[in-house]
């Protein structure tokens, strides 16, 4: 399966990464001598992505600024503004982007890097309808996006999930192929008119989903990818780099 498109989730301050945060937006904050931005998008193009949606909220102007010097650059790419970054969770930027679910895309949060191998191995075993890119753990961490799986299937998704049930913890990717538009674009629908769903993390959707229809899990088998959440995260992944380039 062929994904082509994808929908960055950028809307949120990122205030666990003050003060790198004050007067920047999180995705364009600088790991490795590039920005976290810059990052994604060259990962994606590189396991085939052709376009690319990114979702705005704090500091916009930023990032759109940005856009037009990739677009320059060769980069298709658009920005879509959400108004409602600071009220809401991730789930009311991925309402701002539903004009753009009604294809095959790739959905994911702005604040994590992936190597292109990772991406490129794991876009490669995408099948039909959803698909969520997870990493088997022994311990999940406090704040993972923890998973749930039995035979290749997701069955739960949530970070207050059980770590007896949770053999996995989610890379925050969501691949939706041909013909899963209409069945994720009712779910996110339910979810947002449920009690409290404004605050509800994308995953939500997923979790939805995984109770109706089929939803697989894609466990990635090669590769580094590391979540930007906090300052010691960004020399997290300069070390790791540093010690694979002196390999």
């Amino acid at each position: 399966m062929t994904v082509r498109h994808a929908i960055i989730l950028a809307a949120g301050q990122g205030s666990r990464l003050l003060p790198l945060t004050l007067t920047s937006p999180k995705c364009l904050i600088e790991v490795g001598g590039k920005s976290i931005l810059r990052h994604q998008l060259d990962a994606l193009r590189g396991a085939g992505v052709e376009s690319f949606t990114v979702v705005t909220g704090y500091r916009a102007e930023q990032i759109e600024q940005q856009a037009a010097r990739l677009r320059r650059g060769g980069f298709d790419i658009e920005t879509l503004y959400n108004p409602f970054w600071a009220v809401a969770s991730s789930i009311g930027s991925v309402w701002i982007a539903r004009e753009r679910l009604h294809r095959p895309f790739l959905l994911l949060n702005g604040d994590t890097i992936f190597d292109q191998d990772l991406l490129s191995e794991a876009l490669g075993r995408l099948g039909p309808g959803l698909n969520l890119l997870v990493e088997p753990v022994d311990d999940p961490e406090e704040d993972d996006m923890r998973v749930a799986m039995s035979d290749g299937q997701v069955r739960e998704v949530g970070k207050g999930l059980s770590p007896d049930v949770a053999t996995c913890r989610s890379l925050g990717v969501v691949a939706s192929c041909e013909p899963y538009g209409v069945q994720y674009l009712a779910a996110l629908d339910r979810v947002l008119r449920s009690p409290d769903g404004a605050n509800s993390f994308h995953h939500s959707i997923v979790h939805q989903l995984a109770q109706e229809h089929e939803v697989r899990a894609i466990q990635i088998r090669r590769g580094f990818w590391q979540e930007i959440d906090r300052p010691e995260d960004v020399d997290r992944w300069n070390a790791v780099h540093a010690l694979t380039r002196a390999a």
